[in-house]
């Protein structure tokens, strides 16, 4: 396949779609199956998105292991490489995977699945800034955190010891940019599918 920036990489990071382990922030307003329906909804279009625009290779990251039956028949279905999360926190599983995508690839970007205002133009632009004088790029999100993350090198220092999953995620990020002096884009602001009040904005916009 031909890439429009074969020397990057997008990483998408997935959890398996296992009832009572995912979305379930939208429990009893769904059920823990269809929770973990609509984790699979969200994540194959991301998917789709990922790959469609045939922008650069793409890796599923996976959690916890690569051998569940999403992960194998995304293989299938997709031109993409199966990696495995690892790390003790999503900060070291970031972390990681960056240093394995960096010993390859100039460039990687780093996402989840759960974001269904990222277009493939958003992606597009991430990598243009990447390929300018900019170490980092990033999504922010409406919650205070962000829903992607790019970088040219390895930067530990934007992972360790981090408030995951909390508001401040993203200015505590800002201010490690600002400390260590790194030069850095940030695309429009996004929002992710975590609470009832967002489901219903997504089934808002569905045709």
């Amino acid at each position: 396949m031909t890439y429009q920036y074969p020397d990057a990489v997008l990483m998408i990071f997935c959890k398996a779609p296992i009832p009572g382990q995912v979305k379930t922030r939208l429990v009893p307003e769904l059920t823990a199956e269809q929770a973990a329906e609509l984790h699979i909804e969200l994540s194959t279009k991301t998917l789709q998105r990922a790959i469609q625009s045939n922008l650069c290779p793409v890796q599923l990251w996976c959690a916890p292991t690569t051998d569940h039956a999403f992960f194998t028949a995304s293989k299938a279905a997709y031109p993409l490489v199966l990696k495995q999360q690892q790390g003790a926190d999503l900060g070291e599983r970031m972390h990681h995977a960056f240093c394995s995508a960096l010993a390859t690839y100039s460039r990687a970007l780093l996402m989840g699945c759960d974001c269904p205002s990222l277009t493939g133009q958003d992606l597009e632009q991430a990598l243009t800034a990447l390929n300018q004088e900019n170490e980092i790029v990033i999504a922010p999100a409406e919650d205070g955190g962000y829903v992607m993350i790019g970088l040219n090198r390895p930067h530990p220092e934007l992972f360790d010891n981090m408030p995951w999953g909390t508001a401040r995620v993203l200015a505590q990020t800002r201010n490690r940019i600002e400390r260590y002096k790194l030069h850095h884009h940030e695309l429009s602001e996004q929002w992710d599918l975590d609470t009832p009040k967002d489901l219903e904005r997504y089934r808002g916009q569905l045709p």
